[in-house]
């Protein structure tokens, strides 16, 4: 069941990152909403070289703060945060059963032949290229993701879309679009992957511009919006 987002309890534009990588785009007593930049970790990684990250940051001032979602290291935008396990739990259902919003803005290689569609197509971890993640038949999760073009650079040759993931798959926009001859712009975990150039050498351009869900505590709804910074 999809969200009625009306009459919304919150519809912000978010601030750029500080300096320290925190920017709180929105705060009460039940949760927190942050715009994670570009090449931060939402939560710690293997080994002390990966131990910073959008949760800890955001704990040494909310230390009551737990992490909902997730977003890839290279992907900025829109996180959001429970204060305390009981927020979490019930902010953390909303995610497992679809019932929160998301969109992502991205820009591609290539100009798509539909001006929207969906992209339907399982989705399996590539053991020996791990993290990568591949389209895969036969063990793939059921994965679909929405697209539809807001704009196109005939010089750059790219394409600005906008993207709905139905599914949460781990990279399911990056592989997507890859697998549909559009990698996204500086995609360096892709780069070159299916002989298709994925522009790598500059950050990736996905972004997670909004995000629409239920407050975990009274069940208005809530809507924020984040745009990209490219």
């Amino acid at each position: 069941m999809r969200l009625t987002r009306t009459p919304a309890l919150a519809a912000l534009t978010c601030p750029a990152p500080r300096d320290d990588g925190l920017a709180i785009v929105y705060f009460d007593a039940s949760l927190l909403v942050a715009n994670k930049p570009a090449g931060l970790l939402s939560v710690p990684g293997r080994g002390e070289e990966k131990q910073d990250c959008l949760a800890r940051r955001v704990q040494a001032a909310y230390p009551e703060a737990l992490i909902v979602h997730r977003l890839d290291m290279a992907t900025s935008g829109l996180l959001v945060l429970a204060r305390g396990k009981t927020m979490q739990r019930r902010l953390s259902t909303q995610f497992a059963n679809r019932q929160v919003d998301k969109r992502y803005v991205a820009v591609v290689r290539g100009l798509p032949a539909l001006a929207s569609g969906e992209i339907d197509l399982p989705l399996a971890a590539d053991w020996p290229n791990r993290p990568r993640q591949k389209v895969d038949p036969l063990a793939g999760k059921p994965s679909r993701t929405r697209y539809q073009v807001l704009s196109h650079d005939p010089v750059a040759n790219t394409t600005r879309l906008a993207l709905w993931p139905d599914t949460g798959r781990t990279h399911q926009l990056r592989v997507h679009l890859l697998a549909i001859g559009h990698p996204i712009v500086g995609d360096g975990l892709y780069a070159q992957a299916g002989g298709v150039a994925c522009g790598a050498g500059q950050r990736l351009l996905l972004h997670a511009e909004s995000l629409a869900f239920a407050h975990p505590e009274t069940v208005r709804p809530m809507a924020f919006s984040c745009p990209p910074p490219f």
